[in-house]
């Protein structure tokens, strides 16, 4: 059972206070062990780390330090499953991958969800999911099934995104706010899946559920006519959003921005009404939040050590 939400409230007041903000561009300008020093002398990482080479350890530790924020305040199952349950479809696809391939899985382990990754290693040892959920139990079965059969990674990953969606769209209920987050998330992962599928047989394969957009608005996008294509969804909220992945894809240019876009969909759902949030919505938006600075210090080390320049990182930063 969840936290009251006024307590909770008051908590992610306190918290708030320790956000990163301006100095996540300030890591941007300098070298990697700058940018280091400015999140040690933040606190950021718990100490997880004495370079920047370390950095992956200081974010591992500020994921899970949220996580258990998560667990302990969320205002009840729903928000938790929405955060923590497709942690479990990772580890799940990353153990049958692993398993074809004859391979530690330890590196491709996120970490844990609501299932540990001990009980999901057991199920595919034995075969039996029963006891894992309806919709992680099907797709550990047919992704094994497939994976045995030589299925390549994408298509088994295809198995368990198509999962994930189903039981998060199962998990936010009449969750007003969730089942919103929701529905964006799914409908700019099913555009991205058709501007990259070669056909519309191949796209409605992997298609999300839990979205708004139907199968139908879906198909416009592969209209014979590249101008009907590029505006099959007007009239729609994501008539914006399609046309700057078709101006992308004209140019020959990669869906970046666009990516980055549907990543940020969340934190700018709440940030355009964060004056107005009430109930569970200041629990999702910091949550969100801290997601995405976690996600962006990544960003920066990554950048960095690529040699990459201020204005190029900064481009590829979530929104927070």
């Amino acid at each position: 059972m969840g936290r009251d939400v006024i307590y909770t409230d008051g908590v992610i007041a306190v918290r708030e206070k320790n956000f990163l903000g301006g100095k996540l561009l300030r890591m941007c300008e300098g070298t990697a062990e700058e940018a280091f020093g400015i999140l040690s002398e933040s606190g950021y990482g718990r100490g997880e780390a004495e370079s920047a080479r370390g950095f992956e350890a200081l974010v591992s530790a500020e994921e899970r330090a949220l996580d258990g924020f998560i667990r302990e305040y969320a205002p009840s199952e729903a928000e938790k499953a929405y955060f923590l349950a497709p942690r479990d479809f990772h580890n799940a696809k990353a153990l049958v991958k692993a398993s074809r391939l004859q391979a530690d899985a330890g590196p491709l382990l996120a970490p844990e969800g609501l299932i540990s990754v001990g009980t999901l290693s057991a199920a595919l040892s034995s075969g039996d999911f029963s006891g894992l959920g309806k919709e992680l139990s099907s797709a550990l079965a047919e992704g094994k099934k497939r994976a045995e059969e030589g299925a390549s990674g994408a298509e088994i990953g295809s198995i368990f995104g198509r999962a994930m969606f189903r039981r998060l769209a199962s998990a936010v209920g009449k969750n007003g706010t969730l089942k919103k987050l929701l529905a964006g998330k799914a409908d700019r992962a099913n555009i991205l899946t058709a501007l990259r599928s070669p056909d519309v047989d191949a796209a409605e394969k992997q298609y999300a559920e839990g979205g708004r957009l139907t199968r139908e608005q879906l198909r416009g996008l592969f209209a014979g006519d590249a101008e009907k294509a590029a505006h099959s969804l007007d009239g729609t909220p994501y008539a914006a959003f399609a046309a700057r992945c078709f101006a992308a894809k004209n140019a020959g240019l990669p869906l970046t921005e666009a990516e980055r876009e549907a990543a940020s969909f969340e934190t700018e759902f709440f940030a355009e009404r964060r004056y107005e949030l009430k109930r569970n919505q200041p629990f999702l938006y910091y949550v969100l939040r801290r997601r995405a600075e976690n996600e962006n210090v990544r960003i920066v080390f990554v950048c960095l050590f690529a040699g990459m320049k201020e204005e190029e990182i900064k481009k590829r930063l979530r929104a927070m």
